[in-house]
């Protein structure tokens, strides 16, 4: 039953059946959304946590392995693993921080800034190829509920 009908069916938009109706529905879409995305790039072509990585780098500047791993919500070990990947691929440098020698400090590298861009450009322009088929109501919609959910990518 699609969530949009539950009220027809007994669910009220209230009701905890509903909210894990709509929590389904959401999961599927997002997953479906990213799924399509992904397979759109090359074989052995970066990762989305390693580009999620290179988007914080972008964004926040440089950081720790440790600080990283946190605000991915990954373990250690799996950040360390997307860095050397990263690294060995000329994406991030990893330099030890001036201010304690033991702790190193992971920048982005021009190479890395530039797959971003294109990376970006790239998905951006499938998106949009799609987007340029609905209606501007349902473009209004969709960019009504961004705000949302930017808040419930937070609160995960």
């Amino acid at each position: 039953m699609d969530v949009r009908n539950a009220a027809a069916h007994g669910s009220h938009p209230g009701s905890s059946e509903h909210t894990a109706r709509l929590a389904s529905a959401l999961r599927l879409a997002v997953a479906r959304i990213t799924r399509r995305l992904r397979q759109a790039h090359a074989v052995g072509d970066v990762s989305l946590s390693a580009m999620s990585v290179l988007a914080r780098l972008a964004a926040d500047g440089p950081d720790s392995p440790g600080a990283l791993a946190e605000l991915e919500r990954v373990r250690p070990q799996a950040m360390a693993t997307t860095l050397a990947g990263l690294e060995q691929r000329g994406l991030v440098r990893r330099t030890p921080d001036a201010a304690d020698g033991r702790r190193a400090v992971v920048t982005i590298t021009d190479d890395g800034r530039d797959m971003l861009a294109a990376r970006r450009t790239e998905s951006v322009q499938r998106l949009a190829d799609v987007l340029d088929e609905f209606s501007p109501q349902e473009r209004r919609t969709l960019a009504a509920a961004l705000p949302l959910l930017d808040r419930l990518a937070e609160r995960l």
